[in-house]
């Protein structure tokens, strides 16, 4: 068997098929470095649902004798609640999913809009409203609330940044190999 030496076309060839090798896991690692800090971002919201989660049951028991003529109101914030925990879950299990992300909109946007009916409602009943049970327990909800559009803000952050990572141009000829999509945004689901 007879060796050959190696010409500097071989050489090269192989020096640039190593550069493109280290240049794909080079991009592999920083897009997953990415998707890692969209679901860090994903546990503050999830702390912050939590949270607003552990202030409803208590100020719904508060609301259900001076409200008994709108138990369909509080029933509806539940029954969003509940909708709202469901979707949450279903992202937290993939945070860079856009359907998932598109569904926690829906189902936070349904939430917003029954409290804000149950809001409207304690407004029409200062006294029910003003009572210190009642004025702390709405006070946490909004507390709740504030906090989780800024984990949003923190979340949307992140996807943008992976999302932007992802389309720059030779980057994303590596997405289907990679198997990774653009992530979804939560931004549509003010506070």
């Amino acid at each position: 068997m007879l060796l050959t030496e190696t010409t500097p076309a071989q050489w090269a060839v192989v020096a640039l098929a190593a550069i493109i090798v280290f240049w794909m896991v080079g991009a592999y690692n920083r897009l997953v470095a990415l998707r890692n800090d969209i679901g860090a971002a994903w546990q503050r919201i999830d702390a912050a649902l939590k949270h607003r989660a552990a202030v409803l049951p208590p100020l719904l028991a508060a609301l259900r004798e001076p409200l008994a003529g709108e138990a369909g109101a509080l029933d509806a914030l539940q029954a969003a609640q509940a909708q709202g925990a469901q979707a949450a879950m279903a992202l937290g299990a993939r945070p860079v999913a856009p359907a998932a992300a598109a569904a926690w909109v829906q189902a936070e946007a349904a939430l917003r809009a029954h409290a804000s009916r149950v809001r409207a409602l304690l407004d029409q009943q200062p006294d029910c409203r003003d009572s210190p049970a009642v004025a702390a327990l709405l006070r946490a909800w909004r507390d709740a609330d504030a906090e989780l559009g800024f984990a949003r803000r923190v979340f949307d952050d992140a996807a943008q940044a992976y999302n932007e990572a992802a389309a720059q141009r030779p980057t994303r000829w590596l997405l289907r190999l990679y198997g990774f999509g653009p992530a979804g945004l939560v931004s549509g689901s003010g506070p």
